[in-house]
């Protein structure tokens, strides 16, 4: 029979999950609120409860031609003609469950490395299911969290070979991340079929509308996804559209929603407002709900790590995640501490970032190749060249479907398929406190009045503050750190205030390359 397996619903009979709920009804809800496959999982019932309860599934499932599979058990799936199993790595094998089911059975195996997959596939699985995705309770033996950068990585190696299996991803898929794994975890020639839920669904007060919201988000693209399909390439085209996006900025004054340290929270609300942009520095998670309403951007700045900051962080990443609302990471300071390292693991695995910008080290750790202990915020010493760190900000940028800045003596930018050198930015930014942070803030306030390309946005705020330091470098009263910072803050505003979009000759100092790789 031919599946749909878009939202593939798998049971959980233990009282933290169903509660006092019959898990019939249960089925019965989800399967008309528009489950497409039911797999029954109980692994503490003896067979006899676990074969009556199969047989009440699959009278449910039958008449709205839902196809019932059994987890692990081929004796109660031959018991009551389910239409199928599935078997996780450490159940009976493959080859033994096809010979005792048949060549029409479906038979779904659990995979969460590229080997794993790949030998089921080989082996004749009808369908594999992907992960787990994201840490859940209903998964205590969980072998690895793979994300969606794993199930990409899976997928990829999957598009390769003859044999043709479909895919669902598995482990605390919920409706505020659906649509984000579905979007982050598609390869170039292979997507995910669908995604199974248990907890999302089964432990549900309406599990019908629980099922129907989520069967729609399937095959709704996220709010924060680029609809724009064809994109300037070009570096003369590039350009020609930046002074447009600056005027916009002036006339639009969007909000810019700085979550930042205190050390730098002055200087960058001086930063949003010279340039046009509205800012509030709020870093308390709760008000991220109203304020991601208001069409402004978002940044997210790890220069402190407290489980109570980190909390806030992640309220906020979803409240303007749900809103489609741009939000950029500035993960300071990645690789200095275990403690940083798995903040910004668990911000990447639980909100989608439009834009990741650091220095070389911090974009090694998020990239998880940095093999040097960074100290403080600092980058270090470089030890790569100018190809290697293109060759990271491009592989990072389509692993996490984004735009990544690498910034450093030569900025890198790319978004996985365009990708830049930018040779701008005069040295006083290096001996000042905050030019990152800041620079975070400008491309923040460029990508909320400029959303169709998040590449061209960051481009153009990048090239303005980083012109503006050249700028304010040549005036008379600069003789360094101290006199430039306020000479800085008035170049910005000069750039955005009162060059026209027809005659922008601030722009003629940009040095940008297209780096082919």
């Amino acid at each position: 029979m031919l599946i749909d397996y878009s939202l593939y619903l798998v049971t959980d009979s233990t009282e933290a999950v169903l509660g006092a709920k019959d898990l019939a009804s249960v089925v019965l809800a989800a399967v008309e609120g528009g489950v497409t496959v039911v797999q029954y999982r109980d692994k503490t019932s003896d067979t006899a409860d676990l074969i009556r309860v199969a047989k009440q599934l699959h009278a449910i499932t039958k008449k709205y031609d839902v196809p019932l599979i059994i987890n692990d058990r081929v004796d109660v799936a031959l018991a009551v003609g389910a239409e199928g199993i599935h078997l996780g790595q450490d159940d009976m094998d493959l080859a033994t469950a096809r010979k005792l089911l048949g060549p029409e059975a479906c038979i779904g195996v659990s995979c969460s490395s590229v080997e794993e997959a790949r030998a089921a596939a080989t082996g004749g699985a009808t369908y594999l299911g992907i992960g787990t995705m994201f840490a859940t309770p209903t998964k205590v033996n969980t072998k690895a969290i793979i994300g969606t950068a794993g199930t990409k990585t899976i997928l990829t190696s999957l598009s390769a070979m003859d044999e043709k299996v479909a895919t669902v991803a598995i482990g605390g898929i919920n409706s505020s991340n659906l649509q984000r794994v579905m979007f982050q975890s598609k390869a170039t020639f292979k997507v995910l079929d669908g995604v199974a839920v248990v907890s999302a669904i089964i432990a549900a007060d309406d599990p019908r509308e629980a099922a129907f919201e989520l069967r729609k988000l399937v095959t709704k693209p996220p709010a924060f996804c680029d609809t724009k399909t064809y994109k300037l390439k070009s570096v003369a085209d590039l350009l020609d559209a930046v002074p447009r996006i600056v005027k916009e900025l002036d006339l639009v004054t969007p909000l810019c929603h700085n979550m930042t340290n205190l050390v730098v929270q002055n200087f960058a609300a001086s930063v949003a407002l010279a340039i046009g942009a509205s800012p509030i520095m709020a870093n308390y998670g709760p008000e991220a709900k109203d304020l991601a309403k208001l069409g402004g951007a978002l940044v997210i700045n790890t220069g402190s790590v407290t489980p109570s900051i980190i909390s806030n962080h992640l309220q906020a990443l979803k409240a303007y995640n749900e809103h489609g609302g741009p939000v950029l990471l500035d993960p300071v300071g990645a690789g200095a501490t275990k403690i940083r390292r798995k903040a910004v693991k668990d911000l990447l695995s639980n909100g989608y970032f439009s834009v990741i910008k650091g220095n070389e080290n911090e974009i090694k750790t998020v990239l998880g190749e940095s093999t040097v202990q960074q100290k403080g915020v600092d980058s270090g010493k470089s030890t790569t060249s100018g190809t290697e760190k293109a060759q990271m900000v491009k592989k990072l940028a389509a692993r996490e479907k984004n735009v990544v800045v690498m910034t450093g003596q030569i900025d890198y930018l790319s978004d996985g398929t365009r990708t830049y050198a930018i040779r701008n930015g005069d040295a006083y930014l290096g001996v000042i406190t905050g030019s990152g942070c800041t620079l975070g803030t400008t491309i923040a306030a460029f990508l909320a009045v400029h959303k169709e390309d998040k590449l061209l946005a960051t481009l153009a705020g990048m090239l303005l503050f980083e012109i503006a330091s050249e700028r304010a470098a040549t005036r008379l009263e600069v003789r360094g750190p101290g006199t430039f910072v306020p000479a800085f803050i008035d170049e910005l505003h000069i750039v955005c205030k009162y060059f026209s979009m027809e005659n922008p000759t601030w722009l003629r100092a940009a040095k940008v390359e297209e780096v082919e790789l």
